[in-house]
């Protein structure tokens, strides 16, 4: 007789619920195939809820419902073609919720969804981790077997429910996740050192990674020549500004020196080289994993000041920001930390008349970074004059603090906080308004309603956010909802599409920094037509 294979009816059932709530949209407009995976990902988690519930009512010893073998089936029957109904109700409406998304951001809308490619896919995941499932059982039933000859029936299931978690533990952290690593690893680091043949190093000896440098072209790294190469020009500046200097930059590599505290040290001689404490402002900017800097933030306060500005960067690894912070984070914090207090201590013992003004920049994880560079006790006696935070991630405990301590009344995804004195947050359609006169030290953040790197948080499994009580972000869907444990799942596959147009999701673009720069900073003799031909100039910068 051929042996039929066995699905929990509980399982059944509330993976289809989970499944069917994954379709619903969320801050990004969602691929097929990463849908596809997402409810796969839901479904599997519905089902192991399912089974789970289903064991601790047999293990509470619980009376099932007195029903004859007929009624079973026809209950079984029933439970399938619930399951089968609203999953396909809601891949019937899985297209015009994605464009809810779309339309919100300006994207063309979709004419069909793909409701085949997302249940094989969905299918597909759910047996791997069903597999995966199954092989786990199996584990600890064989040792557990093997040890109940000796030792009593729960401890041995206790022992085989041990083994099998370092078993597969070892497995996937030990073996799968170090080779992963290794291998991402070196191709990075052979990436960082491309040298492209149209980035020559500057024919100008006064410039970092010409011949009087203290740094070499090919030290700076990949990155670290595109942030130098392709900023603008004081012709550029003059083009819309009417006067204008070449900005300086210097970029420090991670083979520029072998510590952090090093490399600190060797972009400090050389800001002091190209004498950028004599500039009008001074900028620290903390790159993201594999050093990139967002060109948009950097131009826009050059053109801001006709090129009067300096910014130095120190490279803290070539691996992408969240492989970067789980392989070293100590390291890379060391970096952000090293780089400031050997900037701040020289910029400090300057005259207070003649010194830049000095801020500080990141996004994301460079955000993140450069908020844990300093302590505020370090600085409460010669503060610096602000920083500038995009993107910032939801881990970033600044952030959150703030956010959960808004002022009554403002939303979560646009707060104020103790009238603005100090702290404000803008989007790409304005915002940094306060009560209260903006103080000398001034933070700014610059995120969007529909940045899921900001608005994720593990607590939306249990809990709606705040960030979708009325009045919502503009950019975000009046379609979304919340549901538990789907929504936050719906938000971590968010931070994997990357296909959002500028000045949506994690995208932020010359426009909204020039917004943030212009309130942060507050620029002299800019009027709004200059203003829009910069805009205009920095989309033809970015093209670069």
């Amino acid at each position: 007789m051929r042996k039929t294979i066995a699905f929990s009816v509980s399982g059944l059932l509330l993976g289809a619920v989970f499944f069917a709530f994954s379709l619903t949209p969320s801050l990004i407009p969602r691929p097929t195939f990463v849908q596809g995976i997402l409810s796969g990902v839901a479904f599997t988690i519905g089902y192991s809820c399912g089974v789970f519930f289903r064991w601790l009512w047999r293990y509470l010893q619980i009376p099932d419902i007195p029903l004859t073998l007929q009624q079973r089936q026809w209950l079984k029957r029933l439970v399938a073609a619930f399951g089968a109904c609203l999953i396909l109700g809601f891949l019937w409406q899985s297209t015009h919720w994605q464009n809810s998304v779309r339309v919100l951001m300006g994207m063309r809308a979709v004419s069909g969804g793909s409701p085949v490619t997302i249940g094989v896919v969905s299918l597909v995941v759910f047996l791997f981790f069903r597999s995966m499932g199954k092989g786990f059982h199996r584990v600890v039933l064989v040792v557990s077997a093997r040890l109940q000859k000796s030792i009593p029936d729960r401890v041995a299931i206790l022992a085989g429910l041990l083994v099998a978690l370092a078993l597969y533990w070892s497995l996937l952290s030990g073996v799968l996740l170090k080779l992963g690593l290794y291998t991402v690893s070196i191709f990075y680091e052979q990436l960082d050192q491309i040298t492209a043949e149209n980035l020559p190093p500057p024919q100008d000896p006064y410039k970092t990674g010409g011949s009087d440098s203290l740094l070499s072209w090919g030290s700076v790294g990949r990155e670290g020549r595109r942030f130098m190469s392709l900023g603008p020009t004081a012709e550029d500046i003059w083009e819309i500004a009417g006067e204008g200097v070449d900005p300086i930059r210097v970029y420090v590599g991670l083979h520029s020196a072998e510590t952090p505290q090093q490399r600190a040290l060797l972009a400090l001689e050389e800001l002091k080289r190209v004498k950028a404490f004599e500039r009008e402002i001074l900028l620290i900017a903390t790159p993201v994993g594999d050093g990139w800097i967002d060109p948009g933030a950097v131009n826009s306060l050059e053109f801001l000041y006709r090129g009067d500005v300096a910014t130095v960067a120190v490279q803290y690894s070539y691996l992408p920001g969240p492989i970067a912070l789980f392989t070293d984070a100590q390291a890379i914090r060391k970096s952000a930390r090293a780089l400031f207090e050997v900037i701040y201590d020289h910029w400090e013992g300057l005259p207070v008349g003649t010194r830049p003004r000095l801020y500080l920049y990141g996004l994301s994880l460079g955000a993140k970074l450069s908020e844990g560079s300093f302590e505020f006790f370090d600085v409460i006696d010669n503060p610096i004059d602000g920083a500038l935070w995009a993107g910032p991630p939801f881990s970033m405990s600044a952030w959150r603090l703030i956010t959960d301590n808004r002022d009554p009344g403002t939303p979560a995804w646009l707060p104020q906080f103790k009238g603005g004195e100090v702290v404000r947050f803008g989007n790409q359609y304005g915002g940094y308004l306060g009560q209260e006169p903006w103080g000398r030290f001034r933070i700014a953040f610059l995120q969007h309603a529909s940045d899921p790197i900001v608005f994720f948080d593990f607590r939306w499994a249990y809990r709606r956010p705040e960030w979708l009580e009325c009045p919502r972000g503009p950019d975000v869907s009046p379609d979304l909802r919340w549901f538990p444990v789907v929504t936050m799942l719906q938000l971590l596959a968010d931070f994997y599409v990357g296909d959002t147009p500028q000045d949506f999701g994690h995208r932020y673009t010359p426009a909204g920094y020039t917004l943030a720069w212009v309130a942060l900073t507050e620029p002299p003799d800019w009027s709004e037509a200059e203003l829009q031909r910069l805009q205009a100039k920095l989309k033809t910068l970015s093209k670069r």
